[in-house]
């Protein structure tokens, strides 16, 4: 990050950047978690972007993201070529957001995917028959591990006449209203939160 982005960051009044590493990761896991559908980004091979809704599987330890896919899928070619991606997330109720930026690598290994198998796996994948059948041992399930190296997100914690107040005030002033309190979590920041094992329990 450059020192022009930190000074910007720090002028901004919606960049809360004293927050504890470990409030921030608290928050975040909360958003993630009661998110649970990203916004899948990927690149073609011709080099445009490619957006889709992907549902996180239960989260393990640290910041990293697992999703389940189909291993005929065309977005593994993408991450063959390019293994960048972001996964977006939007709360419509509260309007909070997060952008996760990292490198995903894909693995078939079985016993990750019957730790983390679901029901809900086989209308994704659909019952062609024999080992085909959407269970836990389906030869089609490929799991895609992103590796987050920079996070984005904003938190909303005041009560909506506040937030209302605020936008009004902004409008009335011209001045940005503080309705959200922006953060982020650096490469090494979420090597820190890597290196923790998180003692609340896993969501489906």
């Amino acid at each position: 990050m450059s020192d022009a982005s930190k000074t910007d960051r720090t002028q901004d009044r919606n960049w809360d950047n004293e927050v504890p590493l470990e409030k921030k990761l608290d928050d975040l896991y909360a958003l993630v978690d009661g998110i649970e559908v990203a916004l899948f980004t990927t690149r073609r091979p011709d080099g445009h972007l490619v957006t889709r809704p992907m549902q996180v599987q239960r989260r393990t330890a640290g910041t990293d993201l697992w999703f389940m896919t189909n291993i005929e899928s065309h977005k593994l070619e993408e991450l063959v070529t390019d293994p960048h991606v972001n996964c977006g997330f939007y709360k419509d109720r509260t309007r909070e957001w997060v952008s996760v930026s990292g490198t995903a690598r894909v693995t078939q290994d079985k016993q990750i995917i019957h730790d983390l198998y679901q029901a809900d796996w086989r209308a994704w994948l659909g019952d062609e028959g024999g080992a085909r059948d959407g269970g836990p041992d389906d030869p089609r399930i490929a799991l895609v591990l992103v590796e987050a190296h920079s996070v984005i997100y904003s938190k909303q914690d005041r009560p909506t006449p506040m937030v209302l107040f605020e936008l009004a005030k902004g409008i009335a002033t011209g001045q940005q209203p503080k309705v959200a309190d922006m953060r982020s979590l650096d490469e090494s920041e979420l090597q820190r939160a890597a290196k923790v094992e998180d003692p609340r329990p896993s969501s489906a």
